[in-house]
């Protein structure tokens, strides 16, 4: 597979032309865009070519604190006068504004993070939209509870939802809009302030958000947008004692150090971390529909997904045929730009990502592994890893074990039929447990099959569906807490008892 050149590429909206040309991109803080008080910035790339897109300013400690005060004097000020129904209006004026501005944010994903523009038009914007207003019709049903109580009937007691205050939330690189919006909505209808961190390697459309932010009409400061890097500026956020609590999602190995951090002052914390997924195919599933989603739930967005279907399960039964399927599909997928209408897949994140990736592709094959697909980087310009089969691959292979974060599926055969134990145990056999697949026919198997999978959540017949109002999570080191529905609510307010003496 060659990456191509593109065939179809999709003429620059003016508004990110006019975005990218308008000099180095600041931070916003306090309802303003600024520079950062050490003025220094960092380069946003095209991973599809190498190029720079625009330098952005780089946030440190002192800009932290900077967007915390700011924080503050919202959640003291203004933010704390909006009724819950303002709340919501705010949040449903803000998703009227992504969705008038859909195209110009699908091309600026597309351009810093380098996944399909297809993708970032029909699955990250409309899932950002109707996140946002998902919450704006919670945030008029924030509710306590009136309760009874064994001490005296002249003792009225209620509990209250409250928000916590200010919370920092971290976002990863992989769909850098969209988990802006799984972190923002949930905390801004329960009535919180946040500082929120981008990543550095995709910082553009949160910072284009934050424009929309600001035309919407939140009060300044209730959403402060900083951009910068994990040792000092996410550092910063996890350390600081006026931020209550952090949400991130990320690497498990970045969230032991949050955990670590966080432990200095007991904030509270929420983790969505890594996962290395298990996808398993029974002999009586629908063929043709498990190929199609063994090879969505591993090559969307280049398989850089938390809940990617990296280790692939397929009985021996049916093991030959549907590798020879997988394979033939995933040779014909077109690589090339994001912005190429055609592309089905496009270059990883960065050069870092790249590099790692490649690393893996080489140890599989050190390994003993065997790659029917792919298996070899392309040279640049731009990060490509072709979509990558291997097949010959054992439990305790790195490439089994450990998350690879791109286009690269290990797949394995099984044959427990009967008792189908023993795959539902090499399933579990991870130390992380974000998701998990199950291809079947048989109800019953389905079902008992999904309640021993060790994962937060379940797809059967089917792969990486998403719905605001269906939480998402994980079982051990995949981290805890759960974001989305009204799970998402528990994360951002605290809650308070109220004993009344009536007598």
């Amino acid at each position: 597979m060659s990456v191509t050149t593109s065939s179809s590429p999709v003429e620059l909206h003016p508004k990110v032309k006019a975005f990218l040309a308008d000099g180095p991109k600041k931070l916003f803080i306090g309802g303003k865009f600024v520079e950062s008080v050490s003025g220094k910035t960092f380069p946003s790339i095209n991973p599809a070519n190498g190029e720079v897109l625009v330098e952005v300013y780089e946030a440190d400690a002192p800009d932290v604190d900077r967007a915390v005060e700011a924080a503050e004097r919202a959640l003291e000020g203004p933010w704390s006068k909006i009724s819950p129904s303002e709340r919501g209006r705010l949040l449903w004026k803000l998703a009227d504004l992504i969705e008038e501005n859909q195209e110009p944010l699908a091309q600026l994903e597309t351009l810093d993070n380098g996944k399909p523009i297809r993708e970032t038009r029909k699955a990250d914007l409309p899932l950002v939209i109707d996140h946002f207003r998902y919450y704006a019709g919670w945030a008029t049903k924030i509710t306590g509870d009136t309760l009874s109580n064994s001490v005296s009937p002249y003792l009225f007691t209620y509990t209250r939802r409250e928000p916590i205050g200010v919370v920092g939330q971290i976002i990863p690189w992989n769909f850098p809009l969209l988990m802006a919006a799984w972190k923002l909505g949930a905390a801004l209808a329960t009535g919180n302030v946040v500082v929120l961190k981008t990543a550095e390697q995709t910082p553009l459309s949160a910072l284009y958000l934050a424009e929309l932010i600001q035309e919407a009409g939140f009060p300044d400061g209730v959403v402060n947008i900083l951009s910068g890097f994990g040792p000092t500026a996410g550092a910063a956020i996890v350390r600081h004692p006026r931020i209550r609590k952090v949400a991130f999602t990320g690497s498990t190995e970045v969230g032991k150090i949050i955990m670590r951090e966080a432990a200095g002052n007991l904030k509270r914390v929420s983790l969505e971390l890594g996962g290395k997924s298990p996808n398993i195919v029974f002999p009586d599933a629908d063929f043709n529909r498990a190929v199609k989603g063994a090879l969505h739930g591993i090559f969307f967005n280049q398989g850089q997904v938390c809940s990617a279907g990296s280790r692939l399960f397929v009985h021996k039964k049916v093991y030959d045929n549907f590798l020879s399927d997988l394979t033939d599909y995933a040779s014909k997928l077109k690589q090339g730009p994001g912005l190429d209408e055609t592309t089905e897949i496009g270059p990883l994140v960065s050069e870092e990502q790249f590099e790692r990736v490649t690393g893996y592709l080489n140890k599989g094959k050190e390994e003993g592994a065997k790659p029917l697909v792919g298996g070899e980087p392309k040279p640049g310009p731009g990060y490509f890893v072709p979509p990558t089969v291997f097949a010959d691959v054992h439990d305790r292979m790195t490439i089994a074990k450990e998350e690879i974060f791109g286009p690269v599926v290990a797949a394995m055969p099984f044959d427990d039929e009967e008792q189908i134990a023993d795959v539902i145990r090499r399933a579990n056999d991870t130390e992380y447990g974000l998701a998990a697949g199950v291809w079947t026919t048989d109800l019953r198997k389905a079902h008992r099959v999904a309640h021993a999978l060790q994962a937060g959540t379940v797809w059967v017949n089917c792969y990486n569906v998403f719905d605001a109002n269906v939480p998402f999570g994980g079982y051990k080191q995949s981290g805890f807490g759960r974001e989305m529905g009204h799970y998402a609510l528990d994360l951002y307010t605290e809650v308070k008892a109220v004993w009344v003496n009536i007598e």
